[in-house]
């Protein structure tokens, strides 16, 4: 199974196995967590040498589900870039690569906690959108409903091996990392335990896309 349809607020929406969301009747694809540059601050930082291709990974993948899913907009939920330096050190072969994919279509940047704020790259920068009955933010309310957010990279898994994971619940959904390089946090951790309600799924992505009861 490539994807898990379901339903929130009212609003028909598929998880895809890539860890993006896509909401066919209003045309939208969301992604979550590009941390675009996330080699390159970790080599900065702690000097941790990566091999710097995690920005082409996660564009192939990108460019994929626009190709496949033709979205009129794209919600990035935040994170999309891992700090300042991530973005004016892109590469421009990469930064060109997303400005073809931006070309034509409604994009929204979600402001998330290690984005360095609005860069010059075009689309919409927001601390939040509104799209019908969902409310799409970086970093869960607990008070809200009808919410798609992300920043917990959450995981689950069976027998031992995790998975980046979407969470649903009947308020809410948080998306998993989208970038390459990416870490993760386990569904049983406290925070996400006290964010989902008893009733939570785990939506397991990679090539087979698999609903299960969120481990806590």
């Amino acid at each position: 199974m490539r994807t898990y349809d379901f339903t929130l607020a009212d609003a028909r929406l598929t998880a895809l196995s890539s860890g993006a969301l896509w909401w066919s009747e209003a045309g939208i694809l969301c992604v979550s967590d590009l941390h675009f540059g996330k080699s390159g601050r970790l080599a900065r930082r702690a000097g941790n040498m990566l091999p710097p291709y995690e920005n082409r990974e996660t564009l192939e993948r990108l460019e994929a589900d626009i190709l496949t899913r033709n979205p009129e907009t794209i919600i990035c939920l935040g994170d999309s870039f891992d700090d300042l330096y991530a973005f004016e050190e892109m590469d421009e072969a990469d930064r060109l690569w997303l400005t073809c994919l931006m070309a034509g279509r409604q994009w929204v940047w979600i402001e998330g906690n290690h984005d360095p704020g609005p860069v010059d790259i075009g689309g919409t920068h927001l601390a939040q959108f509104r799209a019908g009955p969902l409310v799409f933010r970086h970093i869960a309310d607990p008070d809200a409903s009808g919410e798609v957010s992300g920043h917990f990279h959450p995981k689950a898994g069976l027998r031992g091996i995790r998975r980046p994971c979407f969470l649903l619940d009947g308020r809410r959904l948080i998306l998993p990392a989208y970038g390459t390089y990416t870490g993760g946090l386990r569904s049983d951790t406290g925070v996400l335990s006290e964010l989902m309600g008893k009733d939570a799924i785990a939506i397991l992505t990679g090539n087979n896309v698999q609903p299960m009861p969120m481990p806590r």
